[in-house]
């Protein structure tokens, strides 16, 4: 008998796609993990644009942090193969030091010149 979740094997495991870490589909709070919580790197493996192509099997870089308005960080993949963005919240587990780097990314590198504030 087989799990709804393409990547997981009957022990519930999968290895990540970056790193190679076998890591458990169900992080240590109990909730459903869908990517690598050393790297956070995941596979896509459900494409939810119309008319794109399904299940590419591509790997999911990390990009981004978004935070919903109840506080619940998410973290944004983009694939590798066909560049669709997706979201999904960060277990308690992963990786604090990734996480934060991603964080506070556009504060450390903003898209414009910070000179601009001095004449403020």
């Amino acid at each position: 008998m087989s799990r709804s979740t393409p990547h997981s094997t009957l022990t519930g495991t999968f290895a990540c796609v970056r790193c190679g870490l076998t890591v458990s589909d169900v992080a240590g709070d109990g909730t459903r993990r869908n990517h690598c919580p050393s790297c956070l790197h995941s596979r896509h493996v459900l494409d939810h644009v119309e008319g794109g192509p399904s299940d590419c099997r591509g790997r999911m870089s990390p990009i981004a942090i978004a935070v919903l308005r109840t506080g619940d960080w998410m973290i944004i993949h983009r694939c590798a193969l066909c560049d669709e963005l997706t979201s999904n919240p960060i277990c308690a587990d992963d990786n604090q030091l990734i996480l934060m780097r991603m964080a506070v990314r556009p504060l450390a590198q903003p898209p414009f010149p910070l000179e601009v504030f001095a004449d403020l």
